[in-house]
């Protein structure tokens, strides 16, 4: 009897042991199949998507290496870290659109410079004005755009259910009081390569 439990011990440690291993991410990540709400299939077309990504950022600039980190939860892109430039940051955000199976992006990469306070405030100040004009405006759908002011240019991050939403979207960031410039990087839905049915 003795023998009986200590071979079911040990055998269900040994079992414990494997179901351990076997259920970790396929490409290494470390995540728990049985514990991620994704199917198998849906983590292994992100793990792809994130390599390829990773791959031709890294080929936009090595710098990127270590600066920018990228993760691909169900088709939608997180993208974090410092740049030098706004140009950079709309560079790696047009980037990460152009990745097969990208159902969203969201740019949280930060760009490196001495605070200014005066200027960050004014650019919050247009931020918060162009966003609030959006929410107001019934022809725009403001929650699928992200806006970035960096003195006193609008970068426009965002997708577009009509070239006429685009154009207003575009007409509203122009009539805030003291932007010099909008920079929009703006697809539109009919131009996505996967269209949620």
């Amino acid at each position: 009897m003795k023998n009986k439990f200590i071979i079911i011990l040990i055998a269900s440690l040994f079992l414990f042991g494997c179901v351990g291993v076997a259920s970790k991410g396929i490409f290494g990540t470390g995540v728990s199949v049985a514990l991620d709400p994704r199917s198998v299939g849906t983590q292994v077309d992100d793990s792809i998507m994130q390599k390829n990504l990773a791959a031709r950022v890294l080929i936009l600039d090595k710098k990127y290496l270590l600066s920018i980190k990228t993760k691909v939860l169900d088709g939608r892109i997180f993208l974090t870290g410092k740049v030098d430039n706004p140009e950079e940051k709309l560079k790696l955000t047009k980037l990460a659109w152009e990745t097969d199976g990208a159902r969203s992006v969201k740019n949280d990469v930060k760009i490196k410079e001495e605070f200014n306070f005066q200027q960050s405030a004014k650019d919050i100040l247009i931020t918060s004005q162009l966003r609030s004009a959006m929410i107001f405006n019934k022809n725009i759908k403001a929650t699928n755009y992200q806006i970035d002011t960096y003195k006193k240019k609008i970068y426009v991050y965002g997708i577009a259910l009509s070239f006429d939403e685009k154009k207003e979207v575009i007409k509203e960031a122009k009539e805030i009081l003291d932007v010099e410039d909008v920079i929009a990087s703006i697809l539109l839905v009919d131009n996505l390569r996967i269209q949620k049915d």
